[in-house]
């Protein structure tokens, strides 16, 4: 799918607003969250794969294939602060 020039800078305006508090979330905060983004994928995987099949013709066995691909980017995601011990975390607590 095309986006629209206005559509492509109201997402690139909703990113630079939405940034900065993003930078100052603990690593514990940003965990959950992609954690509950784990959990929608799992709840919605046959609809977010019709939808894949929709828009892309794909056959739904191959759209079924792409979204766990991508549940997978979302699940090594949200376990990488423990594979990164021992190197620097920033933002581990407020303060």
């Amino acid at each position: 799918p095309q986006s629209t020039n206005k559509e492509m800078s109201a997402a690139v305006e909703a990113a630079s607003t939405a940034f900065p508090k993003w930078r100052d979330t603990s690593i514990q905060q940003r965990q959950r969250v992609m954690l509950r983004f784990q959990e929608l994928i799992n709840k919605n995987m046959g609809r977010l794969a019709e939808s894949i099949t929709l828009e892309q013709g794909k056959t739904l066995a191959d759209a079924k294939g792409d979204v766990f691909r991508g549940l997978e980017v979302v699940e090594s995601a949200c376990h990488i602060a423990p594979l990164m011990m021992g190197e620097t975390l920033g933002s581990l607590t407020k303060g």
